[in-house]
């Protein structure tokens, strides 16, 4: 996993360097901009709890599904033409969320503003081995960076916005800023069209995934298993934590509701500094499944002093268990166990297609468990165990595997 020899940041991929950045910066806003503001929206259109549970369910529901069918996409349309076409995508579903005039509108918005932004989720990782290949730990902090600013503007404004001018105004806001993201896409596209045509005097997209089998062969390549298995825990606790968090803490550390919505931001913005860390960590390390064993620590930790000592310094096991460490770790060795940004692009699909749907069936799993026992107990040992996958993961990753090489010699 020796990296390329490394070019100025800036030379020769200005515009990439600007599309990679502006689309991080569209990535979540479809996911936080809405709860802020949903009592506004239900002043127009009826949001019951059912309605709001299924919207909370959606967008790992449709950043698993857009892992299943953007591999697929890149292929046929090429990665510049695909991420022009998600930012597009983005741009009309913000557009149509705003103007819509009741719930089937609304939820079909959203969904497929979110399995738009779930192709982008998917394709960063590909960009990244593209168009900087020699700077993969510094563009997957900063990009990871930027998703969790992506994830708190909307919390910070659409309130005010909303206030001032109306929640269709609000929500209208993210399709203005989603057209940062869309016009220098659809330059790369068409600078990447040229760049085809003088080369091989045929303007065709390029194929990028090559042969549709490799989607197929992954199932049998344990490093690809391994980064699957760390996203998914990943995904799984962070999710359930989203969606519980505030819950636990009012219950079990008998917190009042505004010091745990307090501690649910802290444990997201920790995600943040983590987002600048860790991709360098990971780069740097001569065994970075160590840094993965790591975030079994986070969960042995937080979880037990949540279970064991809940009311003693709740704020101290917010933090150690908050900004998913594994999350940022994942993306950079999706780059560091692959050669050929095709590849990575399958392997992206395949990890974040079965992780998110895991990320969708924790909450649920963990509200069931708190129903069924009637405490918190159990729920919490569910998410202690989930602790094992991410150390199995760390084992497997600790060899410097690559996924290339797995796929030819099968």
């Amino acid at each position: 996993m020796t990296a390329p020899r490394s070019l100025p940041l800036w030379s020769g991929r200005t515009l990439a360097l600007l599309s990679t950045l502006l689309i991080a910066l569209n990535l979540r806003t479809a996911v936080t901009s809405v709860s802020p503001i949903v009592d506004q929206i239900s002043a127009d259109i009826a949001l019951n709890g059912t309605a709001l549970g299924v919207l909370g369910m959606l967008p790992p529901a449709m950043f698993a599904a857009s892992g299943l069918f953007t591999p697929w996409l890149a292929r046929r349309l090429g990665l510049e033409a695909t991420l022009a076409g998600a930012s597009a995508v983005m741009v009309l579903g913000f557009t149509a969320r705003a103007l819509s005039v009741g719930y089937p509108m609304f939820l079909a918005a959203s969904a497929v503003t979110l399995a738009a932004t779930g192709v982008g989720n998917v394709l960063l990782p590909a960009v990244v081995k593209r168009y900087f290949p020699d700077r993969v730990g510094l563009m997957t902090s900063a990009y990871v960076s930027l998703l969790a600013i992506s994830t708190t503007i909307p919390a910070a404004i659409s309130v005010p916005i909303a206030d001032a001018a109306g929640w269709r105004t609000a929500l209208m806001t993210w399709a203005v800023l989603g057209l940062t993201a869309l016009i220098p896409w659809v330059f790369m596209w068409l600078e990447h069209r040229k760049t085809l045509a003088a080369a091989r005097r045929d303007p065709s997209p390029e194929v990028e995934e090559g042969p549709a089998e490799i989607v197929g062969a992954l199932w049998r390549s344990r490093t690809t298993w391994a980064l699957t298995l760390a996203f998914a825990v990943s995904s799984l606790n962070a999710y359930t934590m989203f969606a519980w968090l505030p819950e636990l803490l009012m219950e079990q550390s008998q917190l009042s509701s505004v010091q745990a919505g307090v501690l649910l931001s802290v444990y997201a913005f920790i995600g943040l500094p983590l987002g600048l860390v860790m991709p360098f960590l990971t780069v740097r390390s001569r065994r970075p499944g160590l840094l993965v064993q790591l975030f079994t620590a986070q969960l042995l930790i937080g979880y037990s002093g949540l279970l064991l000592a809940p009311t003693l310094a709740p704020w101290l096991w917010v933090i150690i268990m908050g900004g998913p460490l594994l999350f940022p770790v994942t993306l950079t060795l999706i780059n560091l166990h692959t050669r050929d940004h095709r590849v990575t692009t399958a392997v992206s699909g395949f990890v974040q297609g079965i992780g998110y749907s895991m990320g969708a069936v924790g909450p649920l799993l963990f509200g069931v468990l708190r129903d069924v026992s009637g405490s918190w107990t159990l729920p919490l040992v569910f998410v202690l165990l989930t602790a094992a996958g991410s150390l199995v993961a760390g084992i497997l990753l600790s060899k410097p595997r690559m996924v290339d090489d797995e796929l030819r010699a099968q």
